[in-house]
């Protein structure tokens, strides 16, 4: 947590300087408190900094595209000449994604997790998936991951804005 919340102090000082007056200056306390609250439950002091990057990338302002692609890199294991994703780091990657809509009451059962897991390996013969299997899989928008598209859809929409004028 201590580490945690140096590097969100120094990430959200670049920020303000970036973007005078668009930053809180309790951003990184209130972040950290986030993902306290969806990491360490128990108050151990400890958080995977796995899935804290996972949440930080999850409710960035990146396309979607950018945020699948991050989480590849941060999950997959490599082999040879190449990185992929186990079943087991997929369900690592959902089980941190479920956090966050889990903390406000919205998350899935680890079933969902196991379903999800199933329908990406769908029809792998290996125990590994490649990085372009792993986009394909996430922009037919699981169910375990509705939120995340929806949510950037909505994000995205908010600066949008109409010239026309209603009567």
């Amino acid at each position: 947590v201590q580490q945690i919340s140096g590097m969100l102090t120094e990430l959200f000082q670049r920020a303000r300087l970036e973007k005078p007056g668009q930053v809180d200056p309790r951003a990184a306390a209130f972040t950290l408190s986030l993902l306290a609250a969806m990491y360490d439950r128990s108050e151990t002091g400890y958080i995977k900094t796995r899935s804290a990057a996972a949440a930080l990338i999850a409710l960035s302002g990146d396309t979607l595209l950018a945020k699948y692609r991050a989480f590849f890199q941060f999950y997959a294991v490599p082999d040879e000449k190449m990185s992929l994703i186990t079943r087991s780091s997929l369900r690592s990657l959902l089980t941190d994604l479920n956090q966050i809509p889990a903390i406000v009451g919205e998350g899935c059962t680890l079933s969902c997790v196991e379903i999800a897991t199933h329908s990406c390996f769908h029809g792998v013969l290996n125990s590994a998936i490649v990085e372009e299997k792993f986009l394909s899989w996430l922009r037919s928008e699981p169910a375990v991951l509705l939120w995340l598209p929806t949510c950037y859809r909505l994000s995205v929409t908010e600066m949008v804005s109409h010239q026309a004028r209603c009567r």
